[in-house]
């Protein structure tokens, strides 16, 4: 019981933080110092295999956006007499004619992630090792809050955005953005942060920032987590499985809800109150850990 209460409290913070400008994986490292799963290696898998949940949130709310076969976004593609299909099957016209500018969002979604996806494969044991501790998390929260504030008071007084739809963002611009959220595998940092930071300053809206940031933690936390489970597929016991599976559920369901939220909130809102609430929890971290060394 025990166990489940820990599952509980790190799933919930994992589904509300992870698309948030905040630091899931700096919550869960702050987190463990006082609610823990035993022994360290499954506590270290068990914080980055849970953001599977979470990533099926972004797929079930945004699956038409994401998919090429939707019915109504290809209908301009379908002949309005199916009799002159050549004996092709509806089914088969449809999968054979996706939406050119959803086609378009997955290029530049892989595009994206390659910086990410490089660099983790590289160095996941050397940051796992290294640097998940308190301090780090600490600089990245104080650091990457002044940034967010900076770049907002930046865009304020002037026209700054010059993309509102990720579709039309140049790819070098994408790849630009990609080398972004490589920056928060220092943990800390936020993927969000980072990718959404690193957007507007680029020339994104903030709308189309945080969606390009969901999208791109599909691909690059897929990839973190079944790196994450090929290591340790044999290494953890059933009833350790089983709390996994539980705390994916619970990220998946917290996390959906947390999406919706957010992105009604930054359309009439600004992401000041992220940045100074990372500020705040930066200088608890500082002192309560600088206190115990």
């Amino acid at each position: 019981m025990i166990e489940f209460i820990k599952v509980l409290i790190l799933s919930i913070v994992e589904g509300v933080t992870e698309f948030l400008p905040i630091s899931s994986t700096g919550h869960l490292i702050l987190v463990n110092q006082f609610v823990k799963l035993e022994p360290q290696e499954f506590s270290n898998a068990f914080n980055v295999i849970i953001q599977l949940g979470a990533i099926f949130s972004v797929v079930v709310l945004y699956f038409r956006r994401l998919n090429p076969w939707d019915y109504e976004k290809t209908y301009k593609y379908f002949p309005r007499n199916y009799k002159n299909l050549n004996g092709q099957s509806k089914f088969y016209y449809r999968l054979t004619h996706p939406d050119k500018r959803t086609i378009e969002l997955w290029k530049r979604v892989i595009v994206g992630v390659l910086p990410a996806g490089i660099l983790g494969f590289l160095f996941d044991d050397f940051i796992d090792e290294h640097l998940f501790n308190p301090m780090v998390v600490a600089t990245m929260l104080l650091l990457w809050g002044l940034i967010i504030i900076f770049v907002e008071k930046r865009n304020k007084n002037r026209n700054a955005f010059v993309h509102d739809n990720i579709v039309n963002v140049p790819y070098k611009t994408v790849l630009m953005i990609g080398f972004f959220q490589a920056l928060a595998m220092i943990p800390g940092t936020s993927r969000s942060a980072a990718t959404i930071m690193g957007a507007m300053i680029l020339g994104l809206s903030r709308e189309a920032s945080a969606e390009f940031s969901f999208f791109l933690a599909i691909p690059t936390m897929l990839g973190a987590t079944l790196l994450k489970v090929i290591k340790n597929v044999h290494g953890f016991t059933g009833s350790q499985w089983l709390l996994i599976a539980i705390g994916m559920i619970l990220s998946f369901v917290v996390a959906y809800i947390v999406i919706k939220k957010f992105m009604e909130y930054i359309s009439k809102h600004d992401f000041i109150p992220f940045g100074i609430y990372r500020i705040i929890l930066s200088l608890i971290v500082f002192g309560y850990f600088g206190l115990s060394l």
